[in-house]
C-alpha cells in the first residue's frame, strides 16, 4: 500500500469511525495496519476505536503498539493509560500517563486521568494535586471539578466537595453525574431540600442514571420516607442490577416495616448474598481457611481487624471503646480501618487503643483489600452491615479466615462468608433466630452491647411530673424510627394520660420540610400539635442528655428499638416502655431492660404498652424513686460492666479464632 494510498484508506476508516459506523471502521483499520504496520496513526485510531467501543483488554493491546510505533505521542500515551485504568493496571497506567505529561506538562485532560489514576492507587493526596493542575490548565474542565469533588466528599468531607461539584454544573449544566454528586453532597451536609433539587436535575437529563435514583433514594431517607426511598433504591437496581449502595440501603430501608415478615426479609438479604458472592468471585480469589503470615506476631497471638465507618462520635464507637479497653493486648493486637474522612476526639481514642490505625476512607475497594489482605488478620469485623457506606462487598471476597459482623445492623448481612454474627440470647432467642441468618448466631454474653456512661453527663434532678409539670413523654431515637404505627401508639397512651405531652428529638426536626411533615403524620395518627414538641438534634453530648430533664417516661420505637438511647435515657433516671418483637431490631430494648433488671418495662404488644405506659405514668411515687435509683442500678449492672463483657469479647474472638483453626 503506497503512502498515498494509505491516506485516503485512513481518511475513509476516520470517516466511518467518527460516524458511528464502528464495525466497518475496524476492519478497514485492520486492513491498513495489515498492509502498513508500521503507520501509527492506524494503530492509534483503532485503539481509540476499541476504548469507546468498552473492549478495554483489546485498546490496551492495540494502544500498546501505537506507543513502539511513535513514543513521542502524548495522546496515544495518555489513552494507553486510560484503557490501562480502565483494567485495574493501575502502576502501568500511571507510567503511560506520566510520559504523556512529560510531553505535555499543560495538558488538563493528562493531568485528569493521572488523578484517576492515583486514586486507583491509593494515593489521595497526589490525586487531588493532580486534578488540582488539571484545573489550572483548565479552570473550566467541568469533568475536573466533578471528578475532584467527589474524591474530596470521600477523603476530606463534603464541605470541602460543594464548591467544586457546585462550579462543574454551572459549568455545564446539563452534566447528569455532576448534579448527582452534588445531590450526595448536600444530603450529607443535611440540605434536603436542595439535595432533591440536584437529583431531579439529574434525572431530568439522564432518566437512566442509576446513581441518580439512588442518590434519590437516600435523600428520602434522610427525610424519612421510607417507603419512597425503597422504590427509589429498586429503580435504581432496575437499570443497574450490580448498583452495590442501592442493594445494600434497599435492606436497611426495609428494617422499618413492620408489616414484612421476618421471612420475606431474609430471602432479599439471601439474594444480595448471592450476587455478592458472585461479583467477589470475579474479582478477587478467596482466602485459605487455614491462618495467613501476618509478618511479625507472635505465636499464639491473634490478629483482630475491625473495618467500620463509625470510629468517630456515633454509637457504634461508644460501645466498641470499653471492649478494646478492656482487651489483653498480650492475647490479640487490634487493627482498625477507618472509613471515615472526619477523626474527632472518639476517633483518637480509638486510635491509642489499636496496634495499627489506618485511614481507608475516599480509598477503592481493591486498595482497602490489598491493605487489608497485607495486614492478614485472623479475624476481621463489619461494624456497619447495611448502614451508611459499608464495604460488604469486602467480606464477600474473603478478607480473613474467620468474618463476623458485630453492633452496626440489627440483621444478618446475608453473605455466606460472613462467619458469625455477634449477639445476645433475647435479641435472638435459641431455636427461632437462627433460621434467619446466614452467619453463625454467637450468643456471647446476656447482653450484646456494653454502655460506657459519658463522665460528663448531667446529675440527675427530677423530671417535670415531679418539678408539677405536665406527665411527659419522650423519644429521643432517630426520627426514622418513628414509623405512623409508632405514632399512633403513643396518641393511645397520650389519650389514656389526660394532660400529659409528648417530647421527641432528632436530627431534621428543624427543617421545615421535614418538620411540617411529621407534624402532619402526627396529626393524622391522633397526636394534636399542643401535645406534641418537636426539638433539634443538640451540638453536643452534655446537651442531649440534659434534656432528658424534661422527660417522665420514655417510649421505645417499634419495629426498629433504639440502642444507645436507651441507655442514655436509662442513665438519666428515665424509665424505657419497649414493646418486643418477633427480630432481632425489635427485641434490642428488650435485652437492654433484662440487662438492668427492669424486665417489666418490656411489653408483649401494642395493648400491653399502652397499659404499662400508663400504669406507670399514674404512679407518680414510683417513677420519683425509680429517677432517684435508676442511675446506681445500672452502674451495677451486666450492661456497664466492662472488665466483663471486655473478657466475653475476647473470649468470642478466640472461639470464632478456633473454630477456623487458629490458635
Amino acid at each position: 500500500m503506497t503512502h498515498t494510498q494509505s491516506d485516503q484508506s485512513l481518511r475513509a476508516a476516520l470517516a466511518l469511525h467518527q460516524s458511528g459506523r464502528f464495525d466497518a471502521a475496524a476492519k478497514l483499520y485492520a486492513m491498513i495496519r495489515a498492509r502498513a504496520p508500521s503507520n501509527f496513526d492506524a494503530a492509534h485510531l483503532a485503539g481509540t476505536l476499541e476504548l469507546q467501543r468498552g473492549r478495554m483488554a483489546e485498546a490496551a493491546k492495540t494502544l500498546a503498539e501505537a506507543r513502539r510505533l511513535n513514543p513521542r505521542s502524548s495522546m496515544g500515551a495518555m489513552r494507553h493509560g486510560i484503557a490501562l485504568n480502565a483494567l485495574f493496571r493501575y502502576p502501568e497506567a500511571e507510567a503511560a500517563i506520566h510520559q504523556a505529561i512529560a510531553l505535555d506538562p499543560g495538558s488538563a485532560d493528562a493531568w485528569l486521568h493521572m488523578g484517576r489514576t492515583l486514586r486507583g492507587l491509593g494515593r489521595l493526596d497526589e490525586s487531588i494535586a493532580a486534578y488540582g493542575k488539571s484545573l489550572a490548565a483548565r479552570p473550566d474542565f467541568a469533568e475536573a471539578h466533578d471528578q475532584l469533588g467527589a474524591l474530596l466528599a470521600n477523603a476530606r468531607g463534603h464541605a470541602a466537595a460543594e464548591p467544586h461539584l457546585r462550579r462543574a454544573t454551572e459549568i455545564e449544566p446539563k452534566r447528569a453525574m455532576a448534579w448527582c454528586n452534588l445531590g450526595l453532597c448536600l444530603t450529607y451536609l443535611g440540605r434536603i431540600g436542595e439535595a432533591m433539587d440536584a437529583f431531579g436535575n439529574s434525572l431530568r437529563f439522564d432518566p437512566t442514571l442509576a446513581q441518580a435514583h439512588a442518590g434519590m433514594g437516600f435523600a428520602l431517607s434522610r427525610c424519612y420516607r421510607h417507603g419512597a426511598a425503597v422504590e427509589a433504591y429498586g429503580r435504581a437496581i432496575a437499570i443497574d442490577s450490580r448498583h452495590y449502595q442501592a442493594r445494600s440501603a434497599r435492606l436497611y430501608e426495609l428494617q422499618f416495616d413492620g408489616s414484612a415478615a421476618s421471612a420475606e426479609i431474609f430471602a432479599e438479604h439471601r439474594r444480595f448474598g448471592a450476587e455478592a458472592s458472585a461479583e467477589a468471585l470475579s474479582r478477587s480469589a478467596a482466602l485459605p481457611a487455614g491462618r495467613v503470615s501476618g509478618g511479625g506476631r507472635a505465636a499464639g497471638l491473634i490478629r483482630v481487624g475491625i473495618l467500620s465507618p463509625d470510629l468517630h462520635r456515633h454509637s457504634v464507637a461508644y460501645f466498641l471503646e470499653p471492649l478494646l479497653e478492656g482487651l489483653d493486648r498480650s492475647q490479640c493486637e487490634v487493627f482498625l480501618y477507618h472509613d471515615q474522612p472526619v477523626s474527632d476526639s472518639m476517633s483518637a481514642r480509638l486510635r491509642s487503643l489499636a496496634t495499627q490505625w489506618k485511614v481507608t476512607a475516599g480509598l477503592s475497594d481493591d486498595v482497602v483489600e490489598a491493605s487489608i489482605r497485607a495486614d492478614a488478620p485472623d479475624v476481621l469485623f463489619d461494624l456497619a452491615g447495611h448502614t451508611g457506606v459499608n464495604r460488604l462487598n469486602l467480606f464477600a471476597r474473603r478478607l480473613a479466615p474467620a468474618q463476623a459482623t458485630y453492633l452496626g445492623y440489627p440483621d444478618t448481612t446475608g453473605l455466606d462468608e460472613m462467619d458469625f454474627r455477634l449477639v445476645d440470647a433475647i435479641t435472638d432467642p435459641p431455636g427461632q433466630a437462627d433460621a434467619f441468618a446466614t452467619e453463625r448466631l454467637l450468643r456471647f454474653a446476656p447482653t450484646a452491647w456494653c454502655y460506657a456512661p459519658p463522665a460528663s453527663a448531667p446529675v440527675v434532678g427530677p423530671g417535670p411530673a415531679e418539678r408539677g409539670e405536665p406527665l411527659t413523654f419522650g423519644c429521643f431515637n432517630s426520627p426514622a424510627k418513628i414509623t405512623d404505627e409508632s405514632l399512633r401508639l403513643w396518641a393511645r397512651i397520650l389519650e389514656k394520660t389526660p394532660g400529659s405531652r409528648l417530647l421527641l428529638k432528632g436530627q431534621g426536626l428543624s427543617v421545615e420540610a421535614i418538620r411540617s411533615g411529621f407534624l402532619h403524620r402526627a396529626s393524622q395518627a391522633g397526636i394534636a400539635p399542643s401535645r406534641l414538641a418537636l426539638v433539634e438534634r443538640t451540638k453536643t453530648i452534655e446537651e442531649h442528655l440534659a434534656l432528658y430533664a424534661q422527660v417522665d417516661i420514655a417510649l421505645d420505637t417499634y419495629p426498629y428499638h433504639g440502642t444507645t438511647t436507651t441507655c442514655e435515657a436509662l442513665w438519666m433516671g428515665v424509665p424505657v416502655i419497649s414493646q418486643c418483637g418477633d427480630r432481632h431490631a425489635s427485641r434490642v430494648g428488650a435485652s437492654l431492660l433484662h440487662a438492668v433488671g427492669r424486665p417489666e418495662w418490656v411489653a408483649a404488644n401494642a395493648d400491653d404498652t399502652v397499659a404499662r405506659a400508663v400504669d406507670f405514668g399514674s404512679d407518680r411515687p414510683g417513677l420519683v424513686a425509680t429517677r432517684k435509683n435508676l442511675r446506681d442500678a445500672m452502674a451495677n449492672s451486666v450492661l456497664c460492666d466492662r472488665p466483663g463483657q471486655a473478657a466475653r469479647f475476647a473470649a468470642a474472638i478466640r472461639e470464632m479464632a478456633a473454630a477456623k483453626g487458629i490458635s
